[in-house]
């Protein structure tokens, strides 16, 4: 039962502690699932992952911050994703292509059918089959991340993050039939049974 999901939402959504609970849960089913992170999740991935976030890098280009999202993004496709979901496994991915077009198209500025063009061809055309997006205020993301160690996108100005907001909210409304918008500012168990709720016609459906 191969199935590809993604989760994604803006910073401090709280979306990477919700795909690690979802992979927990349906390994307690038995369901061989496999959580993986954008950028990273191989070792390539990884150390471009060090580069893109690092706060020494803020004279990075917006093209150059493309490309290496995009860089990573095709060698985790091709050496983890697809051998995985050829291998009938379920694979649960913390960001995947939907955050270039929300944070370099709608957050950036870039052009959105340039970015579309540079991920068919880093992934080879591979598509989520289903997209949860944890929603929440940019000032409750941001206050969120605060607590914790920051990274060069979270230092970005308020105007930024919420256009990468808006910029999602419109990429679910274009595809209604693989988003999932959920409602990120309520408490951690009750986020994961919605989740576990709506993807399990999903689960049905494979099996």
């Amino acid at each position: 039962m191969s199935l590809f999901i993604t989760f994604e939402g803006p910073d401090g959504s709280g979306k990477s502690t919700q795909a690690r609970l979802l992979v927990e849960s349906l390994h307690a089913q038995g369901l061989p699932a496999l959580l993986t992170r954008e950028p990273g999740g191989t070792e390539i991935g990884e150390q471009i992952r060090n580069v893109i976030l690092s706060t020494r890098n803020r004279a990075m280009q917006d093209q150059a911050e493309v490309l290496l999202f995009s860089a990573a993004r095709a060698q985790i496709v091709a050496a983890l994703i697809r051998p995985a979901l050829a291998a009938g496994k379920i694979v649960i991915c913390d960001r995947f292509y939907d955050s270039t077009l929300a944070y370099q198209g709608y957050g950036l500025g870039l052009d959105l059918d340039a970015l579309r063009a540079i991920t068919r061809f880093a992934t080879g055309g591979l598509v989520p089959d289903l997209t949860f997006y944890v929603d929440v205020p940019v000032e409750i993301g941001l206050a969120r991340r605060q607590r914790g160690e920051t990274n060069r996108l979270d230092q970005k100005e308020v105007a930024y993050h919420t256009r990468v907001r808006n910029g999602y909210l419109e990429l679910a409304r274009a595809e209604p039939q693989r988003f999932i918008v959920i409602d990120g500012t309520r408490a951690i168990d009750q986020v994961q049974q919605e989740i576990r709720a709506r993807l399990l016609p999903e689960l049905h459906a494979r099996r």
